[in-house]
């Protein structure tokens, strides 16, 4: 690398072998700093371990990715927030990102999709993966 300390990541989902697998994709690129299973963890890990970035997962047990979202953002934390999901319904897609996700990747391109929406996430720009843009325009009538 270049000698700079790699971007700091929380990985957020309740699936085990989806925490496994991402923590694979990630490493060296990003310094891994956390894993939770819910929203209401990701939370408080958020609080303790000050991370660049969350990926949140949408849908998890306790809490929502989006309401976990709003509430790290709520709390003043200095975080960009990357949701991560199988669900590529604009409706979803679009409280995501009312609730300051800034990135929103489906589960299906997470080995392409994930790591250029935390570069772009810690750039202070959005990313969504391909589709999910025509998805949003179209349900709002744009396109």
């Amino acid at each position: 690398m270049n000698g700079t300390t790699p971007p700091r990541v929380l990985l957020v989902d309740d699936s085990r072998p989806m925490l496994a697998a991402l923590q694979r994709l990630l490493t060296p690129a990003f310094d891994v700093v956390g894993e939770a299973r819910d929203g209401a963890e990701a939370v408080e890990l958020t609080r303790t371990l000050a991370p660049d970035v969350v990926v949140l997962d949408v849908m998890m047990p306790r809490q929502s990715g989006i309401e976990a979202a709003r509430q790290i953002l709520a709390s003043g934390a200095k975080v960009a927030i990357v949701m991560l999901s199988v669900i590529d319904d604009p409706v979803i897609v679009a409280a995501a990102l009312q609730g300051g996700a800034v990135g929103y990747i489906l589960k299906a391109r997470a080995g392409i999709d994930l790591e250029p929406a935390i570069r772009a996430a810690l750039a202070g720009q959005t990313m969504l993966s391909p589709g999910l843009v025509t998805a949003l325009a179209t349900s709002r009538g744009i396109a």
